[in-house]
Parts: C-alpha cells; sequence; structure tokens
C-alpha cells in the first residue's frame, strides 16, 4: 500500500531534505509542502493525508498546537531540533519523533511505523478464508497481531476474550497483562474451535474447559466477573447441562 503524506516545516534546507527521503521510499506518496502549519490546516481541511512529517517550532502555529486541532485525522512524525519536546509529541499521539539533522536510515525506519500502523488498521477488513472444521479442531495455537508483531498464543492457556470495539483483549494463564489486537470479535470466533470455545456475550468469549466458577449467572475469573447475556445464555445452559450433576437448567 502507498501512505499518501505532506511536509509541514518553516525551514527551507529541511523541507528539501525531507522531500528527497519521501522520494526514495517507495510505498510513500508526496501530496504537498507546507512552510506554514495554517496554510497546511487550510488544505488538509479539503484534502486529507495519512501522514504527516510536521516541524514543532514554527511561526503562528506550532506543530503541537497544529495537531491538537487535527486530532486523529492523520498519524503525525514529528521532525525538530530540539529534543526537549518528546515527551509532549507522545502526549498527542505522535507515532514518532525524529531529531534533526535526520539521516535516511532514521526517516525510513519511522516511515515503516506508519506503514506497519495502517497494515494493521487495514487488516481485519479483508476477508480471510474461513479454515476447515479439522484444521481448526487439531490447532494448538493461534497468531495474533498486537502493535507490530505477530505474537503465539497456545490455546489451552486461553482463560477469556473481551472485545472493544474495533479491539479484542486476550487474557491468558500465568500474565498479568492481556494481548491487544485489533481484530473483531467475529474474527476472532471464527478463528478459534467450537469445540474449545464458547461466546457467553457480546463482548465476551470464554473456554468452558477454565470455568472454575459460575455466580449467579456470572463466570468468575479471579476478580474478573463475566455476565451471561440473554442472547448467549441458551447455549451456555446446554454445555452445563452436559457436564452437570445439578438439576437440568
Amino acid at each position: 500500500m502507498a501512505l499518501t503524506c505532506v511536509i509541514i516545516d518553516d525551514e527551507p534546507l529541511a523541507v528539501s531534505l525531507l522531500e528527497s527521503y519521501v522520494y526514495k521510499t517507495p510505498f510513500l506518496q508526496l501530496e504537498g509542502t507546507y512552510n506554514s502549519a495554517v496554510r497546511a490546516l487550510e488544505q488538509l481541511s479539503r484534502q486529507p493525508v495519512e501522514l504527516l512529517f510536521l516541524d514543532i517550532q514554527m511561526p503562528e502555529l506550532n506543530g503541537l498546537e497544529f495537531s491538537r486541532i487535527i486530532g486523529n485525522d492523520a498519524r503525525i512524525i514529528f521532525t525538530t531540533a530540539f529534543g526537549q519536546y518528546a515527551l509532549d509529541s507522545y502526549k498527542v499521539n505522535a507515532l514518532d519523533y525524529l531529531l534533526k539533522p535526520i539521516s535516511y536510515p532514521d526517516f525510513l525506519q519511522s516511515a515503516n511505523k506508519a506503514l506497519q500502523w495502517y497494515d494493521l488498521l487495514y487488516k481485519p477488513e479483508e476477508k480471510t478464508p474461513e479454515p476447515p472444521p479439522l484444521s481448526k479442531i487439531e490447532a494448538e495455537s493461534i497468531f495474533v497481531k498486537s502493535e507490530y508483531k505477530l505474537i503465539q498464543i497456545e490455546l489451552r492457556k486461553i482463560l477469556y476474550i473481551e472485545g472493544l470495539k474495533d479491539y479484542i483483549k486476550i487474557y491468558t494463564e500465568g500474565e498479568t497483562r492481556p494481548v491487544i489486537s485489533l481484530m473483531s470479535m467475529k474474527t476472532m470466533e471464527e478463528l478459534l474451535p467450537a469445540s474449545r470455545f464458547i461466546r457467553v456475550h457480546r463482548s465476551f468469549i470464554v473456554q468452558p474447559e477454565k470455568i472454575k466458577v459460575i455466580d449467579r449467572n456470572r463466570i468468575v475469573f479471579g476478580k474478573e466477573y463475566i455476565p451471561i447475556s440473554d442472547s448467549y445464555r441458551q447455549k451456555f445452559n446446554e454445555f452445563l447441562n452436559e457436564r452437570s450433576l445439578m438439576p437440568k437448567m
């Protein structure tokens, strides 16, 4: 994929250098250069791009102020001669921070971060062929994208999966923090073998074999309580009835 980008810097030499770097990078498509953040703001409101190479110290409107105005409409890589702005740049959710003078290897590394970010963003929307049911049953692990890495997760260690809009959190045994991946719950449900996992709520998938306590229609994992919604209760009750010595539910 090609990322559309612009350069915003009031120093002509800096613009010229970054422009040459963009032209050397196959996956970048330069849409314009600006020596004023105000002028860039006017143009980007009509023709948005995916990536900004943005200087911080500029007259009229500096890069940090500009980034707050433009919000999340584009990913930002700050380019500046002043290292003291590094912390502020991450507070406004910048993708990276390049300190002048900027070398091409450093530029390329930052540009690759942007490419990976957009690849991660767009990938879940691509239709993935569903593997045969047998391969699902035989699989002992899955690979998921987290940040810019592929992480292998053993199915036997998964406790439950929580869905949050376009993201999921995968909670596993022995880990205090979940693995976060940009993926829908529907995609995750299709990836997991139905013989080992069950959906109990619009936002939760659990591994029944890991359930130890059910308290008042909630599944208990340590200090976490997973609700069982009406939409999925019948299927979950059928699972319980097959394994319970109590009267049928």
